[in-house]
């Protein structure tokens, strides 16, 4: 089950009005630079400046030797392998390098693992086969900080490497003969949050030397970083956002033949490209190449000179994206069905699933949909003979990577960052590993945090209009770090719902004093919608300008929606305490009060559903429906499992769904002869 939790920022509107005034800007935006942690005088003119500021590349440790050894061996024309990785931003970073490389006339090859036969990053076959190729020196880029064994090997080969990587360094680095990775602690670079391709682009500012131009190198190179840096979820801040924005200007008039097929392709041609449609318009096909078949496909692609084979290579590839989005789709469907089959591993802190040969490519996507689906960090891992691999990704305020390093004893090879990892291990090892991350997991000692919904500003609806998302795009570029600003409509009285888009979609009508505003909720079906007419809700949305027939409109778009009187934070620790229960962990005195409904609240719950003849919606609108005040969520959830025990009620309740049926002539019984509580009352701690 997945309860967000609503943040609204706090707002001085007197020191608002001051950054307004002094910076003659519109009040909301100063609002919103508030809301970002935004105030200072210097901060603001950045926003708004054009000048590029990037940091010495030379400040990054051991940069100094990766360009002794680079540059040399250019000039001895010594074959060079630049090796990356089959995401996007793998990809980007390796047809980037090369591109460079070959314009200074080295003699340069590159080499993408397959992600099916080989997986991620350095392996002993690759470095042999490029040793068969007599490669000199191996250049790692979004890759190699955990190779320590790989560049051994490589090295008693007589191969050098090189490595630029921007994953987390374990305690030994890999004795290459430079390894340039920001979260190096003796790197004194000032901005640490590069994505792969942004560790690879200050390595080519490195080889440009003192007489480095920025501007010519952007307009070489921009458009590749910016869909590395937006494909791999980095903050889009500091040197990150300028990056992306050189690279959104030169995407739409870019001389790359087979960038330009693959957004005429995507149907993006003409369109105004923000970080947001790159994110999910062509960042997915890029990935595709990787996921299903072979990601060097996306390198010849974005290196293409040839229109018909730029042509044939974009297809193909948005061929693969729409059967990767078949196979992410079955494999979804079937770690939904091994939880619904195993409800118990719904009450893990950390979900950890598997499935016998799950695709390789997409377990990493489907780990992203269960964990915003459920809220909850997971890890979905493939497993196939004895060898099993996963993927797991998390939300903020739990390191995944610490998490599956404290588990190190059971996997045979494990990187990444707080908020995805991935890892390979012996299959028998599964059930071990599980019990080991949540046991981690407990070890924090303190409730696992929640997934956030944060509110930039509560809008009044008299407030609503076109200026501000015009007023907004100087925000942009928008993603994690600097996500799109999301507005409040609070106290609003639903008045109509409307189904469109062949019924898949809502237009939501809501008003206040008389003013009427009109949204669009997506992906939900008038049957699946929980309100009623007349509800009072709290809306969080997004603004966006239009232009339909010539004319410009504000559209606005439902993110999320609560009942204005539900108590967020009580049904957080409501949930938590019920799924604590459903672990059999010890309970003391006053938990077991708050789950422990009594004849009354029972009768509470009862009547509830009685009277609407069941009930189908999220149990935490449930509890705001019940006449019943003391009822928390933790005593709710475990009154409908007693009830459903006694054969009183059907309840089918899997993350934010709940369906519950009466029973026709069930027998009168006495609720309290219950196993469920019975079990309750033994979790008491002794003496609390």
């Amino acid at each position: 089950m997945s309860i967000k939790k609503w943040n609204v920022f706090p707002c001085d509107l007197n020191s608002a009005a001051k950054i307004a005034e002094d910076m003659n800007i519109p009040q909301l935006l100063a609002v919103l630079l508030q809301a970002r942690g935004i105030t200072d005088f210097n901060q603001i003119q950045d926003i708004f400046s054009s000048d590029l500021n990037f940091s010495d590349p030379f400040l990054m440790a051991d940069m100094h030797k990766a360009v002794d050894r680079i540059l040399n061996a250019i000039d001895n024309f010594e074959k060079i392998a630049v090796y990356g990785d089959y995401d996007a931003d793998g990809v980007t970073s390796t047809a980037m390098l090369y591109s460079y490389l070959e314009c200074c006339g080295a003699n340069v090859m590159y080499y993408i693992p397959e992600r099916e036969g080989e997986g991620y990053g350095l392996n002993m076959s690759a470095i042999d086969a490029l040793h068969a190729q007599e490669v000199n020196l191996i250049i790692t880029v979004d890759n190699g900080i955990s190779s320590v064994d790989e560049v051994s090997y490589a090295n008693s080969l007589h191969i050098d490497v090189v490595i630029t990587d921007h994953h987390r360094p374990r305690e030994v680095l890999p004795a290459a003969c430079a390894v340039v990775d920001p979260y190096r602690i003796d790197c004194k670079s000032p901005f640490k949050s590069f994505s792969g391709v942004g560790v690879a682009f200050k390595l080519i500012m490195a080889l440009e030397g003192e007489d480095c131009d920025i501007t010519s190198l952007l307009d070489n190179y921009a458009d590749l970083v910016a869909i590395g840096t937006i494909g791999d979820i980095v903050p889009l801040t500091g040197e990150n956002r300028g990056l992306v924005q050189a690279g959104l200007k030169l995407m739409s008039c870019t001389d790359r033949i087979g960038l330009q097929t693959l957004i005429e392709q995507a149907g993006m041609e003409g369109r105004r490209l923000t970080a947001g449609n790159v994110a999910f318009s062509l960042v997915p096909r890029i990935n595709a190449t990787g996921r299903i078949g072979s990601p060097n496909r996306a390198v010849r692609l974005l290196i293409s000179e040839f229109p018909d084979e730029a042509g044939e290579l974009s297809t193909d590839i948005c061929d693969d994206n729409d059967y990767r989005r078949q196979i992410e789709s079955e494999i979804f469907e079937k770690a939904l069905k091994q939880l619904q089959d195993e409800p118990e591993r719904l009450y893990d802190r950390v979900l950890v699933i598997e499935g016998e040969n799950w695709h390789h490519g997409v377990i990493g996507i489907v780990s992203s949909r269960i964990t915003d689906r459920l809220g909850k960090p997971s890890i979905i891992i493939s497993y196939s003979g004895d060898e099993a691999r996963g993927s797991g990704r998390s939300i903020e305020g739990f390191s995944l990577f610490d998490a599956i390093c404290s588990c190190s004893t059971l996997l045979t090879k494990f990187g990444g960052h707080p908020m995805a990892a991935g890892l390979t291990l012996p299959t028998e090892n599964i059930a071990l590993f599980r019990k080991a991350v949540n046991a981690y997991a407990a070890s924090l000692d303190r409730p696992m945090p929640v997934q956030t919904l944060n509110i930039d500003y509560i809008l009044k609806p008299s407030e609503l209009s076109i200026e501000i998302p015009q007023s907004i795009q100087v925000l942009e570029p928008f993603g994690m770090g600097n996500p799109s600003p999301i507005f409040g409509l609070y106290g609003m009285t639903l008045s109509d719902i409307t189904p469109v888009g062949g019924g898949k979609h809502l237009r939501v009508s809501v008003t206040q004093n008389g003013s009427t505003v009109r949204c669009m909720k997506f992906g939900t079906t008038l049957e699946q919608f929980p309100y009623q007419l007349g509800d009072i809700l709290d809306l969080a949305v997004t603004l966006e300008e239009k232009e339909y027939n010539g004319k410009h409109t504000l559209s606005i778009f439902i993110k999320d929606m609560k009942l204005s009187n539900t108590d967020v934070d009580g049904t957080i620790h409501g949930l938590q305490l019920y799924e604590k229960s459903k672990r059999g962990e010890l309970l003391t005195k006053a938990e077991l009060t708050s789950l422990l409904p009594s004849r009354d609240e029972f009768a509470a719950v009862y009547r509830a559903l009685r009277s609407g003849n069941g009930f189908c919606g999220s149990a935490e609108l449930l509890l705001t429906r019940l006449a019943a005040p003391s009822i928390g969520f933790a005593k709710l959830l475990t009154a409908l499992d007693v009830l459903a025990e006694h054969c009183l009620i059907s309840q089918d309740r899997f993350g934010d769904a709940c369906t519950i049926a009466l029973i026709q002539g069930a027998q009168k019984v006495n609720l309290f002869n219950s196993k469920i509580l019975s079990k309750l009352n033994s979790l008491e701690k002794d003496g609390e």
